[in-house]
């Protein structure tokens, strides 16, 4: 591919990446005006969410074998279309039903998309100095594109409709195809392709159960008989799915993908990232919102600062370095400022902190968070073999989805225990019970962001201790694949 298809496609490959990833949040913002547009009761409401992302972390294995295995340009294209199909659907919902739906048809369309985006980067730019910059781009966007989802939602709920939040989707999904179809090349089916069923079934059963499981803990409670039951089904099916990749011809998720020291590393990495982060947004949403009375678009505009750290961490810092220092130098500094970024905001009170916590901390945390998630994402890729780079991308995506899901659920719990704990004890008469419910939440938030403070530094130190490559490892040669599917006749 000629230099200039190249960065064509990155910017391709990097607007399907940034749909993906902001509608994760996106929808957020949007949910009680969704709420009460649809008659949602609030035991249902929940499902907006959930249904996306039992979808999208359930089936994300899947979806990264059948792109190494039907073509990737082909399953970015279809993951596309079906994205802007159900994204429309959802816009137009005349129920709750529908809309459910139509978000758990957009995560199984994101799960096919996802990982062909990243194994497409991971094949396309495999020069040590073009990935550099590459993979800061597309860093900035995977952790820059939640907070800009948050500022999204906030513009299009509060100027236009809560339908826009899925409909900005069609538009974007369209272009996307557009510049796929005239700038991507490759990604063609390998000879030997066979798709993995029973790994398929117990693979995403397992991940259905657990994200599941996860997702009810935060409305039930851990000790709940069904997210227990979930979260031991969902272990029990994922075990079963590992022994059975060790003797299946053709595996979903290919041993030497989870072999590799660094690999592991960088997933292990990502997992307690995020399990730290997705908590945090909610809480400063939450915080903004109720506690400040930020109007919808002022707090997406509130998130701006995250952005342009992230953008900086990832594209001047990680991506200026990666070649020349070991991965680890960059992903534990990383960590640790964004761990001191939530020591600071962790320290807010009832009284208006933007600009002395949470301004700087936003800072301090898009910059660290850029460069470690950058270089993450380059090393759980670089190496993997071509022909397994959708399943390597798929379980990097899973990572992210799993903490995601396991963050939001423990994050939340801690903070609505202490939240109800301190309300109780400072209770009486004559305290002013308004003032107090906001007190207890923000001290509910505070105990919560110092968990997720814990959560980034255990990232901090497995990255340590279990990546210590001297250098990012090169990337394999890429052998030719098929150019289009086998056929037979007869």
């Amino acid at each position: 591919m000629a230099d200039n298809r190249r960065w064509w496609a990155l910017v391709v490959i990097a607007l399907a990446q940034l749909m993906v990833v902001l509608d994760m949040t996106i929808v957020n913002i949007a949910l009680p005006s969704a709420q009460s547009d649809l008659h949602m009761s609030d035991g249902n409401r929940q499902w907006v969410i959930t249904a996306y992302t039992l979808a999208f972390g359930g089936l994300l294995l899947l979806g990264g074998r059948i792109a190494d295995l039907a073509g990737r340009r082909l399953a970015f294209m279809i993951g596309l279309l079906g994205f802007a199909a159900a994204s429309a659907l959802g816009g137009a919902a005349a129920n709750s039903g529908m809309l459910f739906g139509a978000r758990a048809l957009q995560g199984v369309f994101a799960a096919l998309l996802a990982p062909a985006a990243l194994s497409l980067l991971t094949t396309t730019f495999t020069d040590p100095g073009e990935r550099g910059k590459a993979f800061g781009v597309f860093g900035a966007i995977v952790g820059a594109g939640a907070a800009f989802g948050l500022l999204a939602g906030g513009f299009l709920t509060q100027y236009l409709d809560w339908r826009w939040c899925l409909y900005v989707n069609v538009p974007i999904a369209l272009v996307a195809f557009a510049g796929a179809l005239a700038v991507l090349s490759g990604g063609g089916r390998y000879e030997d392709a066979r798709l993995d069923v029973p790994g398929a079934v117990l693979g995403s059963a397992g991940m259905l159960s657990l994200v599941y499981g996860f997702s009810e803990a935060e409305s039930r409670s851990w000790g709940d008989g069904l997210v227990l039951g979930l979260l031991a089904a969902g272990v029990v099916l994922l075990g079963v799915f590992g022994l059975w990749q060790t003797r299946a011809r053709v595996p979903l998720l290919p041993m030497s993908v989870v072999r590799d020291r660094q690999r592991v590393g960088a997933f292990l990495t990502i997992l307690f990232v995020t399990i730290g982060m997705f908590g945090v947004f909610l809480f400063l949403t939450y915080y903004m919102q109720r506690v400040l009375g930020y109007s919808p678009m002022k707090t997406g505009l509130a998130y701006l600062p995250i952005t342009v750290g992230m953008i900086t961490g990832s594209t001047q810092v990680a991506a200026r370095l990666l070649n020349r220092v070991p991965p680890r130098a960059l992903i534990v500094p990383g960590l640790l400022v964004a761990a001191g970024a939530l020591a600071i905001i962790a320290q807010v009170g009832v009284a208006p902190a933007y600009a002395s916590h949470i301004l700087p901390g936003m800072l301090m945390l898009g910059l660290g968070m850029g460069t470690a998630m950058m270089t993450s994402i380059s090393l759980a890729t670089v190496s993997v073999a071509p022909r397994d780079a959708g399943a390597a991308s798929a379980t990097f995506n899973t990572a992210q989805q799993v903490g995601g899901s396991i963050g939001t659920a423990l994050l939340n719990t801690i903070a609505a225990s202490v939240t109800t704990r301190y309300a109780s004890a400072h209770a009486g008469p004559g305290v002013d019970r308004r003032a107090l419910a906001s007190r207890a939440a923000v001290h509910g938030f505070n105990v919560a962001t110092w968990w997720a403070m814990g959560a980034l530094l255990l990232a901090a130190l497995i990255a340590g201790i279990v990546v210590n490559a001297d250098r990012m490892p090169a990337p394999q040669a890429r052998p030719a694949p098929l150019p289009e599917p086998v056929e037979t006749k007869g």
